[in-house]
């Protein structure tokens, strides 16, 4: 402490000051910081003097990997010009509609218990026939959404490379898992053709020593086959590499005619059946292969499928259809296949949708014309084979024959046992549409959070379970009587279908509040589009009636010769009326549909409906009803036909099978 002393003083000497930086405290902080280091000097030392047998030396150097390249002609390319020997689609026929891009699929294994689908009401599905990842410039993301093909040539294709992609992880299982449904025999018989060159080439490519191959011992891809309709049914049980009993087995599936697919629950079976090759050594990946045309009938046992293949990590892979937007029921086109039967066009439904869990599209005709809305591609395949894909890592193929982008198809281009899609959308536009795909008690739980999703499912509802037929347009004058009950006949049917259209569009403005807060475009535009065609119907119905009335007070002919009153579409409303201020909200409603949503299902419907004026007219027509009367009324001064040539007889009409 002298030493400090002595700074002390020297230090009050020369500056004057009482208080020097040489106090006791300052002194035995630096004491303290200098005995520390040395500690940890002395520390270090010992360290480097242990002695120890291995040293980890890094380097900067960059070291060049050599791999064994796999051969040109069985390379899987992401732009391939040709996507399988049916795929006529190139490479648009395996590009993905998922709306996100990842390096590879995340599959969570945290389960939780889901709500089942059974406990939700049924709802009915009754419609008349009507006219009728992609590989981007991205990849194609397994687990998003779907994928558009135009045959199952390209899918195949495409699971090879996922069979080659799971191989070079581990030894892998793949089972092939058909629907016994009349209508997937064609495809099944193509299949069958398709698996010798997959397997051939899988054998080459081996043979070239793949590394895929070369790291597995003991045959390490083997192959299963199961088949499904009201039953399940395993058609090889212990798996196998022969293909030539692969093609027997798929060639054994059988058609079921009882129509029932209960593909979840046969999902379900062949995930615990070949179990035992995800838990046991030597671990294999197990693939799941579905092949359907169909959206499947046990839709209770979703939620129990989708647990069990995320338990044992099995991923779904679905060759499927794409679903009808917003409806249950697509319409095959059938042929009978005996030519001894009558070979015209019948026109089949099939159970193939919808995108979401419950529908969210309202059920309505439009104004003037006989038909309903049409047929269109949702962009996506059936909500619960869909999600299961989306779930368990999977991809789910939306094969269809005509799929072609930007034009109207029609009936007769359909092909035979292929359901009439009047218009496909582009995958690029449809991603941002993606349904949700989680659980009944999510789902609900996003109805819960939000009135405007609320109203559009009841809305819907109430739109599918109440028939909406259009009323008569053209009322003949024959004379005042008859043509005045004509008149209340078809006010009657106007009267009964006001109260349907008043509920859907109740129902609807109680979700407006909410409107705003939706944030996916989908729910948005399938808001927007729904009470914009509810109120411009509510509209046209009520001015429908008005004009009825307007009639039943007394009309007279401009010209002698008419016959016949006709209501006729007409932008003409009464202004300052609540109808006038509805008709402006339907068209907006629509006007934005149709300007934020281009290229999708929902602005084609908006086209639509804006294409038909709100307000009605009268127009005279003569119609000659005097002359017909006259004909059919036993009168008839018609000459008697001359018999013409000997016919053979017509060829019977058969109903067609359960497809």
């Amino acid at each position: 402490m002298l030493l400090f002393d002595h700074l002390r003083r020297w230090w009050q000497l020369r500056t004057g000051e009482e208080d020097t930086p040489f106090d006791r405290d300052v002194a035995a902080w630096v004491i303290s910081l200098m005995v520390h280091i040395g500690l940890l000097v002395l520390f270090a030392t010992f360290s480097l003097l242990l002695p120890t047998d291995k040293r980890l030396v890094l380097t900067a150097s960059a070291v060049e990997v050599e791999e064994e390249p796999i051969p040109k002609e069985f390379h899987f390319a992401e732009h391939a010009e040709e996507l399988g020997a049916l795929a006529e689609g190139g490479v648009s026929d395996a590009r993905a509609e998922a709306p996100l891009v990842v390096a590879e699929t995340e599959i969570v294994f945290d389960v939780k218990l889901e709500t089942p689908l059974g406990d939700i009401p049924v709802i009915e599905f009754d419609d008349p026939i009507l006219e009728a990842t992609e590989f981007t410039e991205d990849v194609a993301i397994k687990g998003e959404g779907s994928v558009g093909t135009m045959g199952a040539a390209g899918a195949i294709d495409r699971i090879t490379n996922e069979i080659l992609l799971s191989l070079e992880q581990r030894p892998t299982l793949v089972v092939w898992l058909f629907d016994q449904s009349a209508s997937l025999q064609n495809q099944r018989d193509q299949i069958v053709k398709r698996f010798q060159r997959v397997y051939k080439e899988l054998g080459i490519i081996e043979s070239y020593d793949n590394p895929a191959f070369k790291r597995h011992k003991n045959k390490p891809l083997l192959t299963s086959v199961a088949s499904f309709g009201k039953q399940f049914q395993v058609l090889i049980e212990k798996p196998t590499d022969d293909i030539e009993v692969i093609q027997k087995a798929v060639q054994a599936v059988e058609n079921d005619p009882t129509g029932t697919e209960n593909v979840f629950s046969a999902t379900t079976q062949v995930a615990r059946d070949f179990r035992h090759y995800r838990l046991k050594a030597p671990r294999r990946n197990v693939m799941i292969v579905v092949f359907t045309d169909e959206a499947g009938d046990d839709y209770q046992a979703l939620d129990t499928a989708v647990h069990q293949c995320r338990k044992y990590e099995m991923p779904v892979y679905v060759v499927g259809v794409p679903a009808p937007f917003g409806r249950k029921d697509a319409y095959i086109r059938y042929v009978d296949p005996d030519p001894d039967y009558d070979q015209r066009t019948q026109w089949v439904p099939v159970h193939q949708g919808p995108e979401s869990l419950f529908p969210e599209r309202l059920r309505l005709y439009f104004s003037g014309s006989n038909r309903k809305d049409g047929t269109l591609d949702s962009g996506f395949g059936p909500f619960g084979l869909t999600r299961l894909t989306y779930e368990t890592g999977g991809i789910y193929f939306a094969a269809h024959p005509n799929r072609k982008v930007g034009r109207r198809l029609r009936g007769n281009e359909t092909g035979i046992m292929s359901a009439y899609i009047s218009r496909f959308f582009d995958p690029h536009v449809m991603r941002a549409y993606r349904p949700d795909y989680v659980s009944v008690s999510e789902y609900l739980d996003l109805l819960k959070d939000n009135a405007a999703r609320a109203a559009l499912v009841k809305a819907a509802q109430i739109s599918w379970t109440q028939p909406m037929q259009n009323p008569p347009m053209q009322f003949p004058k024959i004379d005042d009587a008859e043509f005045a009950r004509s008149l209340s006949l078809a006010q009657r049917q106007a009267a009964d279908l006001e109260p349907v259209i008043r509920q859907v569009t109740e129902t609807l403005r109680s979700g407006e509040v909410d409107r705003s807060k939706l944030e996916n475009p989908r729910w948005q535009v399938g808001f927007d589009l729904a009470i914009g065609r509810a109120l411009a119907v509510k509209v046209r119905t009520e001015g429908y009636n008005m004009m009825l009335a307007k009639a039943k007070q007394g009309m007279k002919f401009k010209n002698e010769k008419s016959d016949t009153w006709e209501l006729q579409p007409s932008s003409e409303i009464s202004t300052g009326s609540v109808l006038a201020k509805e008709g402006r909200q339907a068209r907006d409603y629509l006007e934005s549909v149709v300007n934020q949503h281009q290229g999708t299902p929902w602005a084609q419907l908006a086209q639509q409906e804006l294409a038909t004026p709100l307000g009605w007219k009268w127009q005279e027509r003569f119609l000659n009803l005097s002359a017909r009367q006259a004909s059919t009324g036993g009168g008839n001064s018609n000459p008697p036909r001359t018999p013409g040539p000997p016919q053979p007889p017509s060829r019977p009409l058969r109903e067609p099978p359960a497809l």
